[in-house]
């Protein structure tokens, strides 16, 4: 992106606005790279909100049947599932870089690996009865 980096959005928390400055820092996103984005700092501050739940009520509470995991410790088990799949979809590189390039997350292009039915291919190995690009 050029010029002004977009606001996170609404109601974004601490750590929320820390990884949506710390993204937009290091990488130009398109905009539906940003509605990810946007989805991860959402889930991020939920996971906080439900980190102060828990860390206030107990991870467990009584039920009917004996104790059981507070909901805020179940929900937030499942957004931590929503959170590594959301970013895991961004596709941004891993580990320590030292230069401090802008970088375009790290993606192939889906026209390089398909072929007349949609399918896509597996660098070395072979498809019978497909016509692969190449």
């Amino acid at each position: 992106m050029t010029g002004k980096s977009p606001k996170p959005p609404p109601g974004t928390g601490v750590n929320g606005g820390k990884l949506w400055r710390d993204v937009l820092d290091a990488y130009e996103l398109e905009e539906h790279e940003l509605a990810l984005l946007r989805e991860a700092v959402r889930t991020v501050d939920q996971l906080d909100d439900l980190h102060s739940i828990a860390s206030r009520e107990g991870l467990v509470v009584s039920g009917p049947h004996g104790w059981k995991p507070h909901p805020a410790v179940v929900e937030a088990r499942q957004l931590r599932i929503v959170l590594a799949r959301v970013l895991a979809a961004l596709r941004l590189p891993a580990g320590d870089e030292d230069d401090q390039v802008v970088r375009r997350p790290q993606r192939g292009s889906w026209n390089d690996y398909s072929d007349d039915y949609g399918l896509f291919a597996v660098e070395g190995v072979e498809v019978v009865g497909a016509s692969l690009p190449g």
